[in-house]
């Protein structure tokens, strides 16, 4: 058993895709995952965020948490908590915001991971956003075989321009 997982990828043409793609991933994320983010300042990492509470049925304003660090999101089948590390001074920090308490609790999204990596758990998703010309492409590193599986499927029948 290799302890490197493989990642799998897919080309998105637009923020409005990036989104649609990210109210289709909601379906299969567990209940419960811990899930960085990486990607340049402006690669859409909040986009996909906002995508996936849509297909949570979260019809509220979604922002990104640069400033708070911390965007809780209490959703009917689950809590959703996006961080935002970019200006965290200090991964302590991430203790005075409740970290422990919330691992376990649902999905847990970090931006800029490596601003906070001596206390943040390991990732059960690695998603990789790079901005193209005529879009971002999306590289998923997975942990669990299963739902790499289910997001291998989801982006083999994402439809394309």
């Amino acid at each position: 058993m290799s302890s490197i997982p493989s990642s799998t990828e897919i080309k998105l043409h637009s923020q409005q895709q990036q989104e649609a793609f990210g109210v289709l991933l909601a379906g299969v994320l567990p209940k419960h995952a811990v899930i960085f983010l990486e990607g340049e300042l402006g690669a859409g990492k909040t986009t996909l965020v906002r995508g996936i509470l849509r297909g949570f049925g979260w019809s509220g304003t979604v922002k990104s948490p640069t400033y708070t660090i911390l965007e809780p999101y209490e959703l009917a089948q689950q809590n959703l908590y996006h961080f935002d590390l970019y200006r965290l001074a200090d991964a302590e920090e991430l203790e005075y915001l409740g970290l422990r308490e919330l691992l376990g609790e649902g999905l847990l999204f970090f931006e800029w991971p490596e601003r906070g990596e001596a206390l943040l758990p390991p990732a059960d998703i690695i998603v990789n956003i790079q901005h193209e010309q005529s879009g971002r492409v999306l590289k998923f590193t997975v942990r669990d075989p299963q739902l790499k599986h289910q997001i291998t499927a989801l982006i083999k029948n994402f439809p394309s321009l």
